[in-house]
């Protein structure tokens, strides 16, 4: 690795001011936490000096805070905090300073993993956890220092030779037996983004209990002082270091055939982009292997780019990632569009309207369709378990759960985020008590199987297709098979509103609000269940009766109302924004609609701050 050049090209990101952007970075974090603004700007100075000094520091990025001097603002931001290490791990704007990514910040979140991992598993004579990365800046470099870091802690490395979907790399962490997993990414954020996220030895991400551990673990790692980093011609010498290629491709991708219902369609239209990411390498080949022989790739996309040139974000649920895949559907008459972020994780998807156009389906309609289709197949061949069950997020739409219902299988829920998902598949399998059938959210993520414990696009896109090809087969699209759902079930719409906030304090005043006990309707309609995830209880207004919520503490405020309709207020943990989630029901599409109006339109209303 030329660490040269790899430093200098560091010392060209320009500094960004509140860092703390998209999910995963907190302003404060860290030893200045609480501190008052002069004692942050005099710790920022201090430590970037320190880091100055430091004969650990290349010369490259002593040129780039060199360039600093003297701007005090930008040296606060950057060493004013830390990257926060979360459920989601970390991740933030690439960069020199505590509060950038850099292989000096991913040294010492790696030691910090390191040191639980030899505590946690220390009867084990050899530990192994397995690597990833995506097609960010960098993401090769920081796997690869990662990979060191273990090594020189006594831990097995397993590096993907190349870049690799982050579910793949949760399929390896249980394939090969493996204590932990590490993946660099920073999924769907902007381009000048990378993160570090890490996976538990059942292949899941970290829940909070664990993160925590790790955090406390993390924050006794001095940057420099603490790390311990061996060569990777010693890592490999000593059996430390291994690479992963073929071999595990082809076991992965043997696991996602187990899970089909239906053969493939060799003359049915696809086309696919990757959003210049990971889903390349195993997407179209896995469709090919599958019997679809017309799969068109979005050229322009292919490559893996960590500039995303083509794109405003790489986010499949952004509409505007879909217009070069429109274009080439339209040309080629496709009946379905596929596309994945960039770290493989989240799959958006569009369908031919039978008129010469293409309509996007989102999270929820995508979630009801699978659900709808993998049910009844388990159904007709006698295979559906009777303790079967369907896992869905507490911001998830309810008509994958009506769908659920009409086959006798019950749906739990969970608190946001796939990882708490993958947590219930392992909860079931301990208590031998349910049967995991299919888990999704309404962020554009899906997983069937429990050979993964991830949100899984390669899955899905491979279920999407089938279902597709099923349908298309019977002489439907599938915006007709959702249509037949919508009057068989009613009809379900869900929307999401997302408000910038002046500062972080003002979304507590907004949960304030939506805490008054007087509160007893929304819209005309009557609150039949009012939910404070913050203090663990619920309560109906209408009798005044309440009860304690089974889901952990979270700072969410959940309104469900008579007429089946409900809202979800979820502020940001680190950026100065609130989430306002709502979803409706009635006997007709016009219906819906006027219902959703009304009821945002009062819950807005509500939530204007003066």
């Amino acid at each position: 690795m030329d660490m040269e050049h790899f430093a200098d090209d560091f010392g060209h990101v320009p500094g960004q001011a509140g860092s703390g952007g998209p999910s995963g970075t907190d302003e404060k974090q860290g030893p200045l936490a609480g501190a008052t603004q002069e004692s942050r700007v005099a710790e920022a100075e201090r430590l970037y000096n320190c880091w100055l000094a430091s004969v650990a520091v290349d010369d490259y990025t002593k040129e780039e805070l060199r360039s600093l001097a003297g701007i005090e603002v930008e040296i606060e931001d950057r060493f004013g905090g830390e990257l926060s290490f979360g459920t989601g791990g970390m991740r933030g704007v690439m960069g020199a300073g505590t509060r950038r990514m850099n292989i000096y910040v991913v040294r010492r979140a790696t030691q910090g993993f390191a040191d639980y991992l030899n505590t946690r598993f220390g009867t084990i004579a050899q530990k192994k956890v397995a690597i990833a990365y995506d097609s960010r800046r960098f993401s090769p470099e920081f796997a690869l220092e990662a990979a060191l870091v273990l090594a020189a802690n006594g831990i097995k490395a397993l590096l993907f030779r190349e870049m690799r979907p982050t579910p793949q790399l949760s399929f390896t962490i249980r394939e090969l037996g493996c204590q932990g997993g590490i993946i660099i990414t920073a999924s769907h954020n902007p381009p000048e983004y990378n993160g570090f996220k890490v996976y538990g030895e059942d292949g899941g991400q970290i829940v909070p209990d664990r993160a925590a551990e790790i955090t406390a673990a993390i924050n006794k790692v001095d940057y420099f002082k603490d790390v311990k980093l061996i060569s990777s011609e010693e890592a490999v010498g000593k059996d430390l270091l291994a690479y992963l290629g073929e071999e595990i491709d082809r076991r992965y991708l043997d696991r996602i055939k187990t899970l089909s219902q239906h053969p493939g369609d060799e003359k049915m239209g696809i086309v696919y982009t990757s959003l210049h990411g990971t889903g390349i390498f195993l997407v179209p080949r896995l469709l090919q292997e599958m019997g679809y022989k017309n799969v068109h790739v979005v050229p322009a996309q292919a490559d893996p780019d960590p500039a995303f040139p083509t794109l405003r974000v790489p986010n499949p649920e952004d509409r505007d990632s879909f217009a070069l895949a429109l274009e080439l559907a339209s040309a080629k008459n496709a009946e379905l569009i596929l596309a994945t972020d960039p770290d493989a994780d989240r799959v958006g998807c569009a369908v031919h309207d039978g008129k010469g156009g293409y309509n996007l389906l989102n999270g929820n309609q995508v979630g009801a369709l699978l659900i709808a289709y993998l049910l009844e197949h388990l159904h007709k061949k006698n295979a559906l378990p009777p303790n079967g069950v369907i896992v869905k997020t507490i911001v998830t739409g309810n008509l994958g759960r009506e769908i659920a219902a009409s086959y006798g299988i019950p749906t739990v829920e969970t608190l946001t985020g796939f990882k708490f998902i993958g947590e219930k598949i392992g909860e079931f399998e301990e208590k031998q008590d349910r049967r995991f059938i299919f888990g999704y959210e309404e962020s554009y993520g899906y997983l069937a199987g429990t050979f993964v414990r991830d949100k899984d696009a390669i899955i899905a896109s491979a279920l999407i297709a089938e279902m597709t090809a099923y349908h298309r087969q019977k002489g439907k699209n599938l915006l007709e098979v959702l249509e037949e759902l919508y009057r068989r079930y009613g009809y379900y719409r869900e929307e999401l509103v997302s408000l910038a906030l002046a500062d972080l304090q003002l979304a507590e005043k907004l949960l304030r609000t939506f805490s008054d006990a007087a509160l007893q309707e929304f819209s005309g309609i009557k609150i039949e269940e009012k939910r404070d995830y913050r203090l663990g209880k619920a309560w109906d207004p209408q009798s005044k009766k309440e009860h304690n919520l089974s889901l952990p503490v979270s700072d969410v405020i959940f309104f469900t109302l008579v007429d089946g309709s409900w809202f979800c207020i979820r502020p940001s943990g680190t950026e100065p924004k609130i989430k306002f989630y709502f979803a409706v029901q009635a006997d007709s599409a016009a219906a819906a609609e006027a219902k959703m109006n009304a009821l945002k339109e009062d819950v807005l209303a509500r939530a204007r701050l003066e």
